[in-house]
Formats: C-alpha cells, structure tokens, sequence
C-alpha cells in the first residue's frame, strides 16, 4: 500500500451512477488534489460485451480478480484511482444470482487491504435499462442491503452518496474531503488542499446536521442509523 496511489471503492446496486461518478471525480479531483487521477471501468460489463450473455457461477471468480488485477495496476501508476466496482460487487451478485457466498471472504479482505475508502451509491436514480448485466429494479434494494450487511458486518466503514446529477458529485466530494481532512496530519499542509478549501466553503454556508434519522442521507448519520438497525 506504501509503493501504490490512493483507492476509492465506488460500490452500489445496478443503475446507481457508478460509473458517472467516477468519471466525474477522475475529472474534479486533480485540480483540487494536485494528485494525477484514473478511474477503473467495470470488467463485468466488458466481460458480457465481448461474451454476448452473462457469466456463469464458475467464471465469477476470474471477473472478481481481473477486477482487482485492473485496479492494483492503476494504483501502481497514479496517486489516487477511482475504482468502478470492485471484487466485492462480484461476490455480493454471486450471493444474488447463485445463492453462494464463496466469493465473499476474499474479496472483502481485498476490500479491506486496498481500499482507501468506500462510497456506497444511493438507490435515488431511477432504474434504466443498460446492457446484459443489469437484471431489473427488484434486484436493487435486496442488492444495497447484501453490501450493507458485508461492510458493516466485517467493520469496513462507507459513505452514502446520494443526490441528482452534479449534486451526486458535488457529495462525493464533500465525502471525501471530511474523510481525508481527519485522515491529514496536523503538522503538515495537506496536498489535498483544494478539497478542504471546498468542504469549509459549504461547510459555512450550510452547517453539518447535529443529529440523526433513519431517512436521510447524510454519510455520518445514515451509516450509524443502519448498524443501530
């Protein structure tokens, strides 16, 4: 972890603005960061493109380590890597699909050595139809709680991003910047400086909730009401 770039986890049920998100933080955070940036597409969808169907129970694991192959090699060559899904999400659809939990206990250790940090996207989209990987809206909600229980079974912590269009980035952002702010050492200017320019900006204008609910989504409050559930 030392040798390689930062890693954020971008997880979340089908049609919840994975992939844009990480587009759009690969293209927002160098000129707050001063750090080069990628983002990792998914191989799931690559792997049905090229196949024309969907992957077997057996070939899951082989998506799963590709998946992580392709995220480690970017984190070689880039101080922070936007990762569209990880080997987790396989595991969490291998669960959904096949009923099995085999790839579980890897790729949450994967989870827990490689990444950084966790966003969890919200179900607030509308569900759209996209390629051969995407089952339906009645996948979503038993989808999230899978990646809820796993997170906070195995004391991994997440974020919740939520909201339409730039606000969904504009969250992300704020995510990050309050976990890399009480990450950063007191004693030394933080390279992330940007960022935390832009979080105290808001911060400002509109101070942060003092308490919590079960229906918002405000990171702190969302994450500490669902381990309370």
């Amino acid at each position: 972890m030392a040798d390689t770039g930062r890693i954020v986890a971008i997880v979340g049920a089908e049609s919840t603005g994975k992939s844009t998100l990480a587009r759009a933080l690969a293209e927002a955070l160098p000129a707050l960061t001063g750090w080069r940036c990628t983002w990792v597409p998914e191989v799931l969808r690559e792997w049905c493109e090229a196949a024309g169907r969907t992957p077997r129970e057996d070939e899951q694991a082989e998506i799963a380590a590709e998946q992580a192959r392709r995220i480690e090699a970017a984190a070689r060559t880039h101080a922070l890597v936007l990762a569209d899904t990880t080997p987790l999400m396989t595991a969490v659809y291998h669960h959904q699909v096949f009923g099995s939990s085999a790839l579980d206990a890897q790729a949450l250790a994967w989870q827990q050595r490689h990444c950084n940090i966790t966003l969890l996207t919200a179900l607030d989209l509308p569900w759209q139809a996209d390629g051969l990987q995407r089952d339906g809206p009645h996948v979503r909600q038993p989808v999230d709680t899978r990646l809820r229980q796993l997170l906070v079974g195995h004391g991994l912590p997440f974020t919740v991003v939520a909201g339409q269009g730039p606000r969904r980035t504009d969250a992300a952002l704020d995510a990050l910047g309050m976990l890399w702010r009480r990450q950063a050492s007191p004693s030394s200017a933080p390279r992330a400086a940007g960022l935390f320019s832009r979080l105290d900006e808001r911060e400002a204008r509109q101070p942060a909730w003092q308490w919590t609910c079960s229906d918002c989504d405000q990171p702190d409050c969302e994450h500490l009401a669902f381990q309370r559930r």
